[in-house]
């Protein structure tokens, strides 16, 4: 139920005028969302979180698929979607209003075995040829940071890993879960245990929608004290994240 400061029309009206709130996933991110038999049938704490922020509104949902959190952060202007769940980042936090992240995960890099570099320091000074996908927080943030080695951009993560398996790459960084699955079908390469950073996950709006922030905000902060999103995420199976309230 909505909480007793907020008039639910108006919140309503403010977080979906069209009546239905459209929540957009990012499928880029196995950790919070996977998909299922059909559109409306997929899995994860941001589908838990998507579903019972709905149900609080009483609001119909419908989700928004992206195959990358690019994507979802492009839409922002353009009226795709009411609420998003994506990494938190300076550049997309200029029109997206993030409620306090509910998960944070580590950003990793996938080099060969043997390789001299053993962290992420050493990646920098040796210059490695690390792919990435362009857009992405990791890489959004090595690009603002001026690490990474040397950054090699891929429009997919699929398209990394092909170049990765030709040859072209040293390594690729990532969502460090996503390096374990690659690590997990390539013998030959291993994750690095030092992350190169942490990668906090919010829930957001548009900044053009205040009412809605605040409520995302309260929202969230409710969610992740109250254990929920802890259980969601025990539910589908996702470990080495953590819930910063909990």
């Amino acid at each position: 139920m909505a909480q007793p400061d907020y008039d639910l029309d108006l919140l309503r009206q403010e977080f979906a005028p069209s009546g239905t709130l459209r929540c957009a996933l990012n499928h880029g991110n196995v950790v919070l969302v996977r998909r299922g038999p059909s559109d409306d049938t997929p899995s994860g704490v941001s589908v838990d979180l998507a579903r019972e922020l709905a149900q609080r509104l009483d609001l119909p949902i419908r989700f928004r698929h992206y195959d990358k959190a690019e994507a979802v952060s492009d839409g922002a202007g353009s009226d795709e979607w009411d609420v998003c769940f994506l990494a938190v980042d300076p550049k997309r936090a200029e029109q997206i209003a993030y409620s306090d992240p509910y998960v944070l995960i580590e950003g990793a890099y996938l080099l060969r075995r043997g390789s001299a570099a053993l962290t992420p320091g050493d990646v920098d000074r040796q210059q490695l040829k690390i792919g990435v996908v362009k857009g992405s927080a990791y890489e959004l943030h090595l690009t603002r940071t001026g690490q990474g080695g040397n950054l090699i951009r891929f429009s997919s993560f699929g398209d990394a890993v092909s170049s990765l398996d030709a040859g072209e790459l040293d390594g690729l960084g990532g969502v460090r879960q996503a390096m374990q699955k690659v690590a997990a079908e390539h013998p030959a390469f291993e994750v690095m245990v030092e992350p190169f950073m942490t990668i906090p996950q919010a829930m957001g709006v548009s900044v053009l929608k205040p009412t809605a922030a605040r409520f995302v905000r309260s929202f969230v902060k409710d969610m992740t004290m109250s254990g929920m999103v802890s259980r969601s995420l025990a539910a589908s199976g996702q470990t080495g994240v953590i819930v910063p309230a909990a």
